[in-house]
């Protein structure tokens, strides 16, 4: 029955919901005329605003680029080929496939949202190997199970919270630090981890569809697979002279190669003695690069398996600063901040949490990123949770305000499932060669939506922070 209702809301995002820079294009009027009639902003400010956002997420998406290219990369290195291929000696079945997919991908999204990218890498090299895997239903497993970023090492919020003079404090609107046991380390977020990997392999193994008639990889590919073309170090081989040459040599040497993946090892090594596990971005891209350097061996093997890594990317080229320009309206018209302080306004000693989950749910769908939504509704709504908790102990106030911040971050990661901004990391590698759309994959995920936002709701209302 499960399934039945999930090929039915796939039915429905096949008719209704358009591409995705259409998704964002319409998103983009929505802000708008929002800022229009709740805010005034007249439509000439709103074009200004429009367009001063516009770029603000340039660097947001070239380490998106980066993180993609660089991982993808590491995935066509000959030492992965070997893994995954031994890997799949051991899931030779859809069902072990999306079920170990999810909970793998799960795993490693704990320790970075950018890991996302592996877990693409693994499931297309699995759909290329096991017979009958129901492909955009696989990019859905892959996609939801990016869910679990929020709840581990790359969590953008509690990071915040517990950085020295984060404009948060620069503002006043908080006096000091909150410690991440307040908030990655509370009871709470190891319940919400435990929710994830024990039901969602589970729930998207009972949704799975039943048939994979001309849904499998090998049936959607429009040319051949590249499974099916040369070898790396064979193209590297190919595009030497025919006679000797320093060129070459310098192209295909290992000493120089290893000599800068050495430069960057050293300076790996020194970021985590000096900053403990501090995850973040740029040093996630730069452990994949220097990977990959040493992976690959030589500068030409390494230029070839970025260039097949790139081959895919223009969808964050062109929609993300479409996104940065809604962030834009949101942000320089201050409809993002009335929409928290309406929100806030409302809420009360027991039901605050709720309204911060839904807050951070619905602004998600103009602001897609965790650090750019708190900047914009994260104020309005800790000055409201401090208002309620007035009188109270500090701790007992630091605690609320870690719940209203867990609950705001929570509700942003889920909603990614109701709209294809995150999606666009997953489909460079899984969508490469195929004709998919995020409206083949969003319908699939609706109904776990649904299951685990009835889940994470009672869960910040009264589970023990």
């Amino acid at each position: 029955m499960l399934n039945k209702i999930g090929e039915k809301f796939t039915q429905l995002f096949l008719r209704y919901m358009p591409d995705a820079f259409v998704f964002a294009i319409l998103l983009t009027f929505l802000a708008g005329l929002g800022s229009y009639f709740l805010m005034g902003t007249n439509p000439m400010d709103i074009i200004v605003a429009w367009y001063h956002g516009f770029f603000d997420l340039l660097s947001f998406a070239m380490q998106m680029v980066l993180i993609i290219v660089t991982g993808y990369s590491i995935a066509l290195s000959p030492v992965i080929k070997r893994g995954i291929d031994k890997l799949a000696t051991y899931i030779k079945t859809p069902n072990q496939v999306y079920f170990f997919v999810v909970l793998i991908g799960l795993l490693l999204s704990l320790v970075s949202f950018g890991w996302v990218v592996i877990t693409s890498v693994l499931a297309r090299a699995l759909a290329q190997r096991v017979k009958g895997v129901n492909y955009p239903f696989l990019i859905a497993c892959v996609y939801f199970s990016f869910n679990s970023w929020v709840f581990g090492l790359s969590s953008t919020i509690p990071l915040l919270l517990n950085t020295e003079k984060n404009y948060l404090i620069e503002a006043n609107v908080l006096s000091h630090t909150i410690d991440t046991s307040f908030t990655l380390g509370s009871p709470l977020n190891i319940a919400m981890i435990f929710l994830f990997l024990l039901l969602a392999p589970m729930l998207l193994f009972l949704l799975r569809p039943k048939t994979s008639e001309n849904r499998e990889l090998r049936d959607l590919l429009k040319t051949a697979d590249e499974a099916e073309t040369i070898t790396i170090k064979e193209e590297a081989a190919n595009l030497k002279l025919p006679f000797k040459a320093w060129s070459d040599t310098l192209n295909n040497s290992h000493v120089l190669q290893f000599l800068l993946g050495l430069m960057g090892l050293v300076y790996i090594i020194y970021h985590f003695y000096t900053k403990g596990l501090d995850l973040n971005l740029n040093i996630m891209i730069f452990v994949f690069l220097i990977t990959g350097l040493f992976l690959h061996k030589t500068p030409m093997r390494y230029v070839i398996s970025m260039k097949r890594s790139s081959q895919n990317i223009s969808g964050i080229l062109y929609q993300y600063p479409l996104y940065a320009g809604i962030m834009g309206i949101m942000l320089y018209s201050g409809l993002g901040e009335r929409l928290g302080e309406l929100l806030a306004s409302v809420a009360t000693i027991d039901t605050y949490p709720f309204f911060a989950y839904m807050s951070g749910g619905l602004v998600n769908f103009a602001i897609p990123s965790a650090g750019g939504e708190f900047a914009v509704i994260g104020p309005s709504i800790i000055n409201a949770v401090q208002e309620i908790g007035a009188g109270l102990p500090q701790e007992q106030v630091t605690a609320m305000v870690s719940r209203a911040s867990l609950a705001v971050a929570y509700g942003e990661s889920l909603s990614n499932m109701l709209q294809p901004f995150f999606l666009l990391i997953v489909l460079p590698i899984m969508g490469k060669g195929v004709n998919l759309q995020a409206r083949d994959i969003m319908g699939y995920l609706v109904l776990p939506f649904l299951m685990f936002f009835i889940a994470q709701v009672c869960l910040v209302l009264w589970m023990p922070l």
